[in-house]
């Protein structure tokens, strides 16, 4: 054993290796696609006249991505969210905190420096021969010293630490990207859906102006015998169930307001929330959507998850290397004297030069568990990596299926909401010709509500569906320095290892 790990320490020595498997950044999934169908491009319009999308293959990521919405409101709703959220401003400390620890860990590979200074008063036994020349039992002794320690790094266990370390420090910039990425688009999803429900408080305030007004002329024809109680007792009915659906919509826009006020890093007291309308919001026409390869190197997540799991290979050999002899270097240099002013004269000083050498030979089998524990973290850490991959392919997948779902159902919404309004016109224009009954009139009302609301609730989901769409395929990540250099990094290891 203690030859085998002399032969180890000095190839070590002479190679500069650390003990421990390298790691290998993974490769992308070998796929050409998301979906399990090929997505369908688009025309411009369709016959609805309702506005279309459509894919564009390799385009990257603009960095600032809430642009493409066309609202400069918007855009300084964001600009103030990432300057004063409190959980950005959270995320940006636990950066700091991992490069510290880094900086930390690499002061580890230098000698340590100390001055220590002691003065005492001694007193010797009487039985006792005096230790100084005046033969005086009772004398004062100043001491100064330099104490000077260094461990060499023969297996490379500090190396690994900190190779560890710079690996955490890359998960917490991620993490970074990754809370930026979704303070901006929870900021935009909460516009478009506080937007939404103020066009549904607009609806339903419209259909409460058509139904009061109908309220007002069967209560005129009650009045001239034409209609009966009964007639004038369902449209007050009608009126009040619309009423009653205003009430929660104007609390889902305080909630919305409120939330919108926190994601700005303000009270909700205190905050100035710009009123955004849901046709002030432009719909992007090209959504950029980079190759299947490209997202393991865009989401922040995955290159955290990736960043997690080459720290934990990294503790493989910390553990590893705790295995094995570690060496301490250490001297000392400094002077004695019985006054402080005799510190500096001849005769005064005194130096020693020490090594340490030590091996574990037996400890119940601690050191083989802790690598062994730290070999199932590596294996945990690989197997979260994958997960993250495939959740992240998921989320674009379901994004897209719903992207081109989406454009099909706002047109069916338009023309169902056109056709109720037709049927409505009707159904009044009836009514007044006493041609029909109020029944007719409230059906083709409550028909004409349902399909404006069901309209708006299609046009603002075009809208998020797009916002998440950035969302999963990383946002604009991929257009930072770090970025840049952390993809080179990926292509270049992974061509190694092919």
């Amino acid at each position: 054993m203690k030859r085998i790990a002399w032969t180890v320490a000095g190839a070590c020595l002479i190679g500069g290796c650390a003990v421990g498997p390298e790691f290998k950044p993974p490769v992308a999934p070998v796929t050409d696609r998301y979906t399990a169908e090929p997505l369908v491009q688009a025309q411009a319009q369709d016959s609805a006249g309702v506005a279309l999308q459509r894919f564009v293959d390799g385009r990257s990521i603009p960095e600032k991505w809430w642009s493409v919405f066309q609202s400069a409101p918007l855009d300084a709703m964001v600009r103030q969210a990432l300057a004063a959220n409190a959980d950005i401003e959270a995320a940006r400390a636990s950066l700091r905190i991992a490069q510290e620890n880094v900086l930390a860990q690499k002061g580890t590979f230098f000698p340590t420096v100390g001055a220590q200074f002691t003065p005492t008063r001694q007193s010797v036994a009487t039985p006792l021969a005096s230790p100084v020349a005046s033969g005086g039992n009772l004398y004062s002794l100043q001491t100064a010293q330099l104490n000077i320690a260094y461990a060499p790094d023969v297996f490379g266990g500090q190396r690994r630490q900190l190779e560890s370390l710079q690996s955490l420090a890359d998960v917490q910039r991620f993490q970074l990207e990754a809370a930026q990425l979704t303070l901006t688009a929870n900021l935009v999803a909460t516009v478009i859906q506080r937007a939404a429900v103020r066009a549904q408080i607009d609806a339903t305030h419209e259909i409460v102006t058509l139904a009061e007004s109908q309220l007002t002329m069967v209560r005129r024809q009650q009045a001239l015998g034409q209609v009966g109680t009964a007639d004038v007792a369902a449209q007050e009915a009608l009126l009040a169930q619309v009423e009653a659906t205003l009430p929660p919509l104007q609390k889902q826009m305080a909630q919305q307001r409120n939330q919108l006020a926190v994601l700005l890093g303000r009270l909700p007291s205190d905050a100035r929330i710009p009123e955004i309308g849901l046709d002030a919001l432009q719909l992007p026409g090209e959504l950029p959507l980079s190759l299947p390869s490209q997202l393991v190197v865009q989401r922040p997540d995955v290159r955290a998850a990736e960043a997690q799991w080459h720290a934990a290979n990294a503790q493989i050999g910390v553990a590893l290397a705790a295995r094995l002899p570690s060496f301490d270097l250490t001297a000392n240099i400094g002077s004695t004297a019985l006054r402080l002013s005799q510190l500096a004269t001849a005769g005064t000083g005194f130096w020693s030069i020490g090594a340490n050498l030590v091996q574990p030979l037996f400890d119940a089998g601690t050191l083989m568990h802790r690598q062994r524990a730290a070999e199932a973290t590596q294996a945990q850490a690989a197997a979260q990596y994958r997960s993250t991959v495939l959740g992240a392919f998921q989320n674009v997948a379901d994004t897209l299926n719903a992207i081109q779902a989406d454009a099909s159902t706002l047109a069916a919404q338009s023309r169902a909401e056109r056709a109720a309004g037709r049927s409505f016109d009707i159904a009044r224009a009836q009514h007044d010709a006493g041609a029909t009954g109020s029944f007719a009139v409230l059906v083709a009302q409550q028909a004409l509500r349902q399909a404006a609301i069901a309209r708006i609730q299609a046009q603002s989901a075009r809208l998020a569906d797009s916002v998440a769409l950035f969302q999963a395929l990383g946002g604009g990540w991929l257009q930072t320095a770090d970025a840049q250099r952390y993809e080179a990094a990926a292509v270049l290891s992974n061509g190694q290892a092919n």
